[in-house]
């Protein structure tokens, strides 16, 4: 397969840019010399998320109203990554103290993933914490309401295959997150 990227950018303007987003729209040309205009793209920080486990098994999960959807969402602790975390353990760690005041003794990267590589830029960095246990009250940002809700794998699994799970993100993060943790078997067919 030919790596050299099918389309090239011949413009680009953005439309809109503030403290959380930038929205572009670019005019394309495919290399059999169409056009293609415009193609938004959303341009964010990277993303992380916290898979924190607890010493008897149970998984750390938030409950949070998420405007776009118009719904509560079952869902990670996790967010934007600041530029003065050190790298994704520190980002999920922060958020997930802020978010539910839990901490792990042990933390270990997992893998990053494009969020939605056909229109955005960011990736969403999946990170587990092992042993959690709450430190400290929780300290949310003034515009989040979140409850803290603790499930076993079982529940946790049978949110995945019921569609509970709010972040379609999330999902392969918690799967590969609790093989990780030896909490479920991974099988490869």
């Amino acid at each position: 397969m030919n790596e050299t990227p099918p389309w090239t950018t011949t413009a680009s303007e953005t439309l809109v840019e503030d403290r959380w987003i930038k929205l572009r729209a670019d005019r394309l040309r495919t290399r059999a010399g169409t056009e293609i205009a415009p193609w938004y793209v959303l341009d964010y920080a990277d993303w992380c998320c916290a898979v924190a486990i607890t010493p008897d098994g149970r998984v750390v999960m938030v409950r949070q109203w998420r405007h776009g959807a118009q719904a509560w969402s079952l869902e990670l602790p996790g967010g934007v990554m600041d530029p003065g975390d050190a790298d994704a353990i520190a980002a999920a760690r922060r958020e997930l103290r802020e978010e539910t005041g839990y901490d792990a003794p042990e933390w270990r990267f997992l893998y990053a993933a494009h969020a939605n590589p056909a229109i955005q830029t960011n990736r969403l960095h999946i990170v587990l914490g092992t042993g959690a246990v709450p430190v400290a009250a929780a300290t949310p940002e003034p515009t989040e309401e979140i409850a803290v809700v603790l499930m076993t794998v079982e529940e946790v699994l049978a949110a995945v295959a019921g569609g509970r799970i709010g972040q379609s993100m999330h999902v392969g993060g918690i799967l590969v997150a609790l093989a990780a943790a030896g909490r479920i078997r991974q099988e490869i067919a």
